[in-house]
């Protein structure tokens, strides 16, 4: 096999995946929301434009019948894949389709259902579409309280993990979470002018990663800790915005408004003019990405059709 050859090869393991994915989705949606389906095809669509070849729904969707029936009942992501940004990567749909299914409260069963998947996708050593991580918080003082779930981003390469976490940070992401990953640069460089960063009180709440292959709990990262006052030992620093926790913690501050109040950012700097500065050069690092990939962005982020 010449080198080309297995080039190609590899990247048809992105074809593969997608195609599982959406596969699954299709197949739980009857008893979850299908807006989840609609949101993760535009997902996949808009990544597959970073396949060198690139991939377009109708080389991911080689089955004719499947084509045709997604593309009538779900409309929308065929034609703006090529325009909006998605809020967040395709494995937090899926995450979002399995709680649904399964109940928050079943959380063995959530991580099992997650790993099955994600070995079948890691076969053959493929990178794309995959999320190696899930994080489940929530909050200890209660007795059985609600658990919110975050799986790592599931993009792939340098260039599409930059473009979705910006676009989280300005259009999905819980604001308090969204300005803590903002403090930082695509360079992990944090920001002199503005600190959104914010502390989450470790005796009254539950923040615990686990490895999905394994099944094992992670230490949180050191970006981690930066950015919500986790306690860990880890230096290495993941890209801000890529871990699963960044995901868990936003869920979690969406719904439990009395946390978020107790855990807004404190420092000086954390003003609305300094945010706004912050989100202005967020913006603006993801127009100069969508620039060197030739995307012509409308300026708006995909939100699926509610069914």
């Amino acid at each position: 096999m010449t080198r080309e050859e297995e080039f190609l090869k590899k990247q048809e393991l992105f074809r593969r995946n997608a195609f599982l994915i959406i596969t699954e989705m299709v197949a739980w949606s009857p008893v979850h929301p299908s807006e989840l389906v609609d949101e993760v095809l535009h997902s996949i669509f808009f990544l597959g434009k970073f396949i060198i070849p690139q991939y377009n729904p109708e080389s991911i969707l080689s089955d004719d019948d499947m084509l045709n029936t997604l593309k009538t009942v779900y409309p929308n992501p065929f034609q703006l894949y090529s325009s909006q940004l998605p809020k967040r990567s395709p494995v937090s749909c899926v995450l979002d389709m399995i709680v649904g299914i399964t109940g928050q409260e079943n959380e063995g069963e959530i991580k099992e259902c997650l790993q099955k998947l994600m070995l079948r996708l890691m076969q053959d050593d493929a990178t794309y579409l995959i999320s190696s991580t899930i994080c489940v918080s929530q909050l200890k003082n209660l007795s059985d309280s609600h658990r919110y779930y975050g799986v790592s981003m599931s993009t792939f390469g340098p260039m599409p993990g930059r473009i979705v976490t910006a676009a989280s940070c300005l259009s999905y992401w819980d604001s308090c979470v969204a300005g803590a990953v903002m403090t930082y640069d695509f360079k992990k460089i944090k920001k002199t002018y503005f600190d959104g960063t914010i502390q989450l009180p470790e005796n009254s709440v539950r923040c615990e990663a686990f490895s999905i292959s394994r099944g094992t709990q992670m230490p949180p990262c050191r970006s981690c800790g930066n950015l919500f006052g986790l306690t860990t030992s880890e230096e290495r620093q993941w890209p801000y915005g890529n871990c699963a926790e960044v995901e868990s913690v936003s869920n979690l501050l969406k719904n439990e408004t009395e946390l978020k109040e107790q855990v807004r950012p404190t420092s000086e700097t954390s003003t609305d003019v300094n945010r706004r500065e912050a989100e202005e050069s967020v913006r603006k690092e993801l127009m100069n990405c969508l620039k060197t990939v030739e995307f012509k962005w409308d300026e708006c982020f995909y939100t699926p059709k509610k069914r």
